[in-house]
């Protein structure tokens, strides 16, 4: 079963392409929260940041940062939240990985937010233990390629 995002580039469905490459494409998305709200998307069809390759993950972020100043020109928005989300429990409602580049202004409605904790900082530096080997080990497997 093809996602959206997979109909919107193969054609079958419009849409208001603004940016395409080897990896990604961008497109106005249909639910404007604001002028200029455009996502970026992987060709390929991955659901989720952890399983795109890094050159795709890089072409992502060049394709948000490009769009994000082509917003900044065009609209002249306050601000700009890009917002990548992984997983229904992490916001994603499209199983496609994609970002939102959204243009943003003072009592637009746009909420984000999260109970701050502050744990201390011995339990920080637990917590940064736990991905020390993780990461180690990745760095160890890209060192093999």
């Amino acid at each position: 079963m093809s996602t959206v995002f997979e109909k919107l580039l193969s054609g079958e469905w419009p849409c208001a392409k603004v940016h395409e490459d080897e990896h990604v494409f961008a497109f106005m998305d249909a639910g404007q929260v604001n002028d200029g709200h455009v996502i970026v998307a992987t060709k390929r069809p991955v659901e989720t940041l952890m399983d795109c390759t890094e050159d795709e993950a890089a072409a992502l972020m060049r394709a948000a940062r490009r769009i994000a100043i082509a917003v900044q020109e065009a609209f002249a928005p306050e601000g700009i939240t890009v917002l990548q989300a992984n997983r229904v429990a992490g916001w994603q409602t499209v199983p496609h990985l994609h970002l939102h580049v959204l243009p943003r202004h003072a009592g637009d409605g746009v909420e984000l937010g999260w109970p701050r904790k502050e744990p201390g900082i011995e339990r920080l530096r637990a917590l940064a233990q736990r991905l020390a080997p993780v990461l180690e080990s990745q760095a160890g497997l890209q060192e093999g390629r």
